[in-house]
């Protein structure tokens, strides 16, 4: 009995290993034409056992790669695109870059920060006032949402002081959404459409 661990280790596990000992066969054909032919046969095969991969624009392309690497760079056919580089998979990605921004609150996440330096350049008059209660509101919403033991109107217009410099204030007088209205606008039921008119009458218990 022939076991997995005495075999040749698969260079594409997501194949299998008949496909790998296809273009090994492939690779023992002398004419460059046929042997072109049984090339393209065998892309077809793994396009038919990832059928998802056509939903790439580019999955021809990236089958007779994947035919190339099996192949360990070996297979000599005329193939319709470029041959892949063999360092290509030898090179690490480029690091991502993030903006060094930090967020003071967290569970009230970095959008607000931004709509808050906005707010901040804004004129003083009646339309700054209603975006600095929008804002208040919706601080206190986020808070609640991360926090429901302790929350008064108080803390959320020093937080909003904090996260704008003390820039922006609330007006005077100004008393943000009570806490269990919003919180009972959280547990409302997701609306359920009615199901659609079958054109039969409803069903009705006749009086006795």
């Amino acid at each position: 009995m022939e076991y997995n661990s005495t075999r040749e280790i698969l260079v594409m596990p997501e194949y299998g290993r008949n496909i790998q000992k296809m273009i090994e066969y492939v690779m023992t054909i002398e004419d460059r034409e046929k042997r072109s032919k049984l090339a393209q046969t065998v892309v077809d095969i793994m396009a038919q056992m990832h059928p998802k991969v056509k939903e790439s624009g580019d999955y021809k392309q990236k089958l007779w790669d994947h035919l190339i690497i099996v192949s360990e760079y070996k297979l000599d056919v005329d193939s319709p695109y470029p041959f892949p580089e063999r360092d290509a998979l030898k090179t690490k990605p480029q690091k991502l870059t993030y903006k060094g921004i930090r967020i003071k609150y967290k569970h009230y996440g970095r959008n607000i920060q931004k709509i808050i330096d906005e707010a901040v350049k804004f004129e003083e008059g009646p339309d700054k006032d209603a975006l600095v209660k929008l804002i208040a509101n919706h601080l206190k919403k986020s808070y609640l949402n991360w926090n429901r033991e302790s929350v008064n109107d108080d803390l959320i217009f020093k937080q909003l002081g904090l996260l704008s410099e003390d820039r922006l204030k609330a007006p005077e007088g100004f008393r943000l959404n009570d806490t269990s209205d919003i919180l009972a606008r959280n547990k409302k039921k997701k609306f359920i459409p009615k199901r659609e008119n079958s054109g039969k009458k409803p069903y009705r218990k006749k009086m006795q």
